[in-house]
């Protein structure tokens, strides 16, 4: 085997494609039995709706069911202020995409799977790394048949920011902290509610409302470890400011029936300061967990993926070692941009959400619209939507 990837995730499931089709064997492990899992925001930025086009995915992306937002606004006390309208990118897709997860993953993994050498396996869960001679030689995981091992050339975790096998490989991320974690939920929502995705921000409370055509998708952020404080305040202590911040939800927040209809997000924001042993390298939530400010975790995890295609499948095709200063080069090429958007999360973190969680956070000192201002409109519209170094497929397919 030339490729072993644990996780089937974005970075995973884009890299194994990108692998396949390039005429690499490549094995992804997925632990559980499906994709259908809560991924909560679900976002596709313009930057990876152009890796699907590259890859003659576009068309495919578009049929399935998916909401666009054009621009991201915060809704204050005073008004709604326009923070980014991402409509004139180069590039063809001006905009954020909110399609369940789920959906995206089928996409990739079913155009992988019409390839040869692309071989998934479901109910696999790897735990432990193969180590012979000083390096790493494949992984051994579990199914419901028992143990297994698979050797391999070059054994990738993109087993997410709790990543198993980058424990096994000694690897310890560095933690940058985060002020907040976030409870997930979703109500009803009709037909004369208002249609965009937006940030509401008051004093003491935020809030990020995701339309879903027939359902809001609510992120309600509370300070670091204080969900077991909200819980002890009873479920009137989530409706109530729910009510408080969207009035217009007010009749729907009984639905929230107690704490088993929410899920708690513990945000991480880390990155490894070295992501890869000899036959092994970290990518995405595993070499570099993301804060959700901005919504770009999946779209990093994507272009690490491409990275790490164009730079390691000729290798990988022809049987060459691939030397530890190889996977150094990819790290060194996605180190840039992670460490631009990490910074540009903790700027936000420390200037707008801790203070708006302790009530030192006025908005009504921004201008209604930042758009107006050239400068900062293009530079928020290529952050948010294209993020830094935007990585294109260069490697062909087997079928050219």
């Amino acid at each position: 085997m030339s490729c072993v990837i644990a996780g089937g995730g974005p970075a995973g499931a884009v890299l194994a494609l990108l692998l396949a089709r390039a005429g690499v064997e490549v094995t992804l492990l997925e632990k559980h039995g499906d994709f259908l899992r809560d991924f909560r925001g679900d976002t596709i930025h313009p930057s990876t709706l152009q890796v699907l086009d590259e890859l003659g995915l576009a068309a495919e992306f578009e049929k399935i069911p998916h909401r666009k937002a054009y621009g991201l606004t915060m809704v204050s006390d005073a008004g709604d202020i326009r923070l980014a309208s991402l409509r004139d990118l180069p590039g063809g897709f001006g905009y954020i995409a909110f399609v369940p997860q789920w959906d995206f993953l089928t996409l990739v993994t079913s155009a992988a799977a019409t390839y040869p050498t692309f071989h998934l396996k479901m109910n696999a869960e790897a735990h432990d790394l193969i180590r012979e001679d000083g390096a790493v030689r494949g992984l051994r995981y579990r199914d419901g048949d028992g143990e297994h091992e698979i050797r391999a050339d070059l054994t990738i975790a993109a087993d997410g920011r709790h990543s198993t096998l980058r424990q096994r490989a000694g690897l310890v991320p560095q933690d940058l902290r985060a002020p907040m974690d976030v409870v997930w939920f979703r109500l009803p929502r009709q037909a004369d509610d208002r249609e965009d995705t937006f940030l509401r921000i008051s004093d003491g409370h935020m809030m990020v409302a995701i339309n879903r055509e027939t359902y809001w998708q609510l992120a309600y952020l509370i300070p670091k470890g204080g969900f077991d404080v909200l819980v002890r305040g009873g479920i009137e202590a989530l409706r109530e400011p729910v009510a408080r911040l969207l009035p217009w939800l007010g009749d729907r927040v009984g639905q929230i029936r107690g704490y088993e209809d929410v899920s708690v997000l513990t945000v991480a924001l880390n990155r490894l300061r070295r992501w890869h042993r000899p036959g092994f390298l970290c990518i995405g939530d595993a070499a570099h967990a993301m804060s959700p400010v901005f919504g770009v975790g999946i779209n990093l995890a994507v272009q690490d993926a491409v990275a790490a295609a164009n730079l390691l499948a000729g290798p990988l095709r022809s049987g060459a070692p691939i030397p530890e200063s190889t996977l150094h080069r990819l790290q060194r090429r996605r180190l840039f941009p992670t460490l631009v958007t990490q910074a540009a999360q903790r700027l936000v973190q420390n200037r707008v959400i801790r203070p708006a969680l302790s009530r030192r956070f006025n908005p009504s000192r921004l201008p209604r619209d930042l758009t107006r201002i050239p400068v900062i409109k293009r530079l928020t519209a290529r952050f948010i939507g294209l993020g830094i170094r935007p990585e294109h497929v260069e490697v062909p397919s087997v079928r050219s």
